[in-house]
């Protein structure tokens, strides 16, 4: 099969759709666990609030793990869906971590000051956000590439490919994420925020996906194919 012109489009309609999904149900389902916590106080509260958050992320990593794998899988026959799925997860929960602990901690120094945290501006809030991406990238990305070194020489090359890929697409989320709060009703920005979950899933997978091709083709040189 031709890697270039199969693999690349399949991966990507696999990363849109799952992000799309994933996403959209792990923030639906931490702005839900949110709304029943709110009226606990305290470090407890946020404690709780992260946990669940973190805990979230595995809604996502299960769709676009299964979903990755189902794009990937005739390429790179040696990568089980079990592998490929308990990769996307551990990845994921670990990269929700990093990425919730941040407010977290000002949360908790609220919670200790009494004060609200101040908000920067939003072309330092898309800035962060890139160098998120690209941390959560590699963290993401790196118990795959464990996954993917038993099937190709030079896969290190996936983890750089992730910090690229979510250095693009994490701003579109945050962006995305402060243009639906700005909405004078949450469910106005449902169509804005789908979107642009959509968008960035396609993003992402477009840009890790063109690696991905290329580890494909040094499978396939290898195998004289």
């Amino acid at each position: 099969m031709d890697s270039r012109r199969v693999l690349w489009p399949r991966w990507v309609l696999a990363n849109a759709l799952s992000e799309l999904l994933g996403l959209g149900l792990t923030f639906a389902a931490i702005g839900l666990a949110f709304s029943g916590l709110e009226g606990q106080p305290g470090i407890g509260g946020v404690l709780v609030s992260f946990a669940v958050a973190v805990a979230g992320g595995a809604i996502e990593a299960t769709l676009v793990g299964l979903a990755q794998w189902w794009a990937m899988h005739p390429w790179f026959p040696a990568v089980t869906r079990l592998q490929w799925w308990r990769a996307t997860v551990i990845g994921a929960l670990v990269a929700y971590g990093l990425g919730y602990l941040p407010s977290t901690v000002m949360s908790l120094g609220e919670q200790a000051a009494g004060a609200p945290p101040v908000e920067p501006p939003q072309a330092i809030v898309l800035l962060l956000a890139a160098g998120l991406g690209a941390i959560a990238g590699a963290v993401l990305s790196f118990a795959q590439w464990l996954a993917l070194r038993q099937s190709v020489r030079g896969a290190g090359l996936w983890i750089p490919a992730n910090m690229l890929a979510w250095a693009v697409g994490m701003p579109i989320i945050f962006w995305a994420m402060d243009a639906v709060f700005q909405k004078p009703s949450l469910l106005r920005g449902i169509p804005l925020l789908a979107g642009a979950l959509l968008l960035t899933g396609s993003v992402v997978g477009a840009i890790h996906g063109a690696f991905l091709v290329r580890l494909a083709r040094r499978r396939e040189i290898a195998d004289g194919a």
